[in-house]
């Protein structure tokens, strides 16, 4: 029994040791793995030139109103008119809400009736006082209660005023927050109301571009969806802080906005157009393999065999620093010179020193300005 256990262990060695050696056995440069090359992947590739783009600086944008408010009760009162409606563009000035002022009224005529008493007895007193029948004390009397009777008719005229409540700009109206025969108590809310054109747009910038930003440069406000693209505008000013948190600074633009496409709290692209142009190596977006550890292009190049095999076409992984982007093309900074030949789509499944086969059949978009048909 121990000798039959014995060969078959023996048996199981040699088995293994033939599949072992066959599996491994060193391989001839014709047939082996040294000789073995995986087919070339077809891809599409472009020769890059070098460009003068126009200097940009792009940012994240938030619309705001040069003027806006919500327009609130100066002082408590019951609503008796409402002179406008959700969403209506008005004039500076225009009446929006009168609340009751009746009691005001009737104060005002009091208040009208004791002024033109006290005109009366002052010219009385001015008559006896020609005539020395009164005293001068008299006569400074009655002129102050004049003063105080001309005063309190203004007060109570101001009072209605108040309760008369206008736009204090020209402007378009939110939702309307207040009811008729509504008792309001002072400084409640009735209606947003929003200065639309010109409009602002507020965004951030890091400090190293700071000096690169002037009062008056060109910007460019782009907003997703929107049937006109860009919308031109001015810097009109740029903090003279930085934030400590972020080490960016904001700066300020200003833009006509006619059509009111922009609203105030919208989300926008910003793109600062700067007075100097920049010599780039542009490519198409499709082209770069973007990953954490850096972005790279794939270049074609004739690469030389290894272990005595022939040079072939193949690719080089260059790895290069981005700048900004125009369309369906992206700025390259650095890491690649003009002329070179690059790999425009099939960059995923390409690695370094890899055969290729090129196919320019078709070619990846590379519009600098395009206008996709469901923009």
């Amino acid at each position: 029994m121990a000798k039959r256990m014995v060969l078959m262990l023996v048996a199981v060695a040699v088995f293994v040791g033939i599949v072992g050696w066959v599996k491994f056995r060193p391989r001839g440069a014709a047939g082996g793995a040294a000789g073995y090359r995986p087919p070339p992947e077809a891809v599409t590739t472009i020769v890059v030139k070098q460009e003068d783009w126009q200097g940009s600086l792009g940012a994240i944008g938030t619309v705001a109103a040069i003027n806006g408010v919500t327009v609130s009760a100066d002082l408590p009162g019951v609503v008796r008119r409402i002179a406008f409606g959700s969403g209506d563009r008005v004039a500076a000035g225009v009446v929006l809400v009168e609340l009751d002022t009746s009691q005001e009224k009737a104060q005002l005529a009091a208040a009208e009736a004791q002024l033109e008493l006290a005109r009366l007895n002052l010219d009385r007193i001015r008559g006896l006082r020609k005539e020395g029948i009164n005293s001068q004390t008299e006569l400074d009397t009655s002129e102050a209660e004049l003063k105080q009777a001309n005063s309190r008719v203004a007060e109570v005229a101001a009072t209605i005023e108040r309760k008369t409540i206008r736009a204090p700009f020209a402007g378009v109206l939110g939702l309307r927050q207040v009811n008729l025969g509504q008792y309001l108590e002072s400084g409640t809310p009735i209606v947003p109301l929003q200065s639309l054109d010109p409009i602002h747009v507020n965004f951030d910038v890091p400090q190293q571009e700071i000096g690169r930003l002037k009062a008056g440069g060109e910007v460019r406000v782009a907003l997703e969806g929107a049937a006109d693209a860009d919308v031109e505008g001015r810097i009109a000013a740029v903090d003279s802080v930085i934030d400590q948190s972020t080490r960016n600074v904001k700066a300020q633009a200003i833009l006509r906005n006619p059509k009111g496409v922009l609203h105030p709290g919208m989300f926008v692209t910003v793109r600062v157009i700067l007075a100097a142009r920049e010599a780039v190596v542009s490519v198409p977006a499709s082209a770069v393999n973007y990953a954490p550890y850096g972005d790279s292009l794939f270049v074609v190049e004739e690469i030389k065999g290894e272990n005595g095999q022939p040079p072939y076409k193949g690719v080089s992984q260059k790895f290069v620093k981005l700048g900004g982007a125009r369309g369906d093309q992206v700025a390259v900074l650095s890491g690649l010179e003009a002329g070179a030949e690059v790999v425009t789509s099939g960059v995923f499944k390409l690695r370094d020193k890899a055969a290729v086969e090129v196919n320019n059949s078709v070619q990846p978009p590379n519009n600098p300005a395009p206008r996709p048909q469901d923009n």
